[in-house]
């Protein structure tokens, strides 16, 4: 159903791959930041890089849906 109100919506698979891809870089971005920071801030900082790091898989499922209509 997510697939279909997605494509009505005029949005296309590759625009979707492409976030996906950009969320796998955010999240590596996210996680080397992680590692210049002292011990108390590098958990909160390394859990919201694992955080960013979920929506990729999602958003390629997403897309692989859409791809399927269009």
């Amino acid at each position: 159903m997510t697939a279909k109100v997605i494509h009505r919506l005029g949005v296309r698979s590759s625009y979707i791959q492409t976030a996906a891809m950009g969320s796998i870089a955010l999240c590596l971005t996210l996680w080397m930041r992680a590692a210049g920071l002292d011990q108390d801030e590098r958990g909160n900082a390394e859990r919201r890089a694992i955080f960013v790091g979920l929506w990729g898989p999602t958003l390629w499922t997403i897309s692989q849906s859409v791809a399927e209509l269009e």
